[in-house]
């Protein structure tokens, strides 16, 4: 089934990691692949994250990492995703990630993690094949013709 609108990604920098030349590397990879990116800059807390997520109706998380703060800040932005009903917006992780906390932020909710040399196209193609189809209803629980769900 052809999607009728282009994939949303939000693209964040959580945490106190100042080094976003990855993110725009890959924000810039996304784009340029047909995807409409949201870039949310350095620093964000993960309720900015979440709640800039669910404003702009995004299809896939991109989080950027490389602070070592991954075991606790992805834990945190997909457990608020659970709480805010919006657990259907697929996550994925990049940077440097070691092997020992892989397992751990996939329980958690990551479905993917880059690291360091994956070819860009692995990590459109992956979003490409991973992110959940629109619905009817958005996750803020309006239908497109206004009414509200019951």
């Amino acid at each position: 089934m052809e999607r009728s609108a282009p994939i949303r990604v939000l693209v964040a920098k959580p945490g106190l990691d100042g080094h976003d030349r990855g993110a725009k590397i890959i924000a810039r990879a996304l784009r340029d692949a047909g995807m409409e990116v949201i870039y949310t800059g350095l620093r964000q807390t993960p309720e900015m994250i979440v709640t800039a997520a669910i404003q702009e109706d995004v299809d896939c998380i991109g989080l950027s990492i490389l602070s070592g703060a991954h075991n606790v800040i992805v834990p945190r932005i997909t457990a608020l995703l659970r709480e805010q009903g919006a657990e259907d917006i697929l996550v994925v992780l990049g940077g440097t990630i070691p092997d020992q906390d892989a397992e751990g932020l996939r329980k958690s909710g990551v479905s993917a993690i880059f690291g360091p040399g994956t070819p860009l196209e692995t990590t459109v193609e992956f979003i490409r094949n991973n992110v959940k189809p629109r619905g009817l209803l958005t996750r803020a629980g309006f239908h497109p013709c206004g009414s509200s769900r019951p």
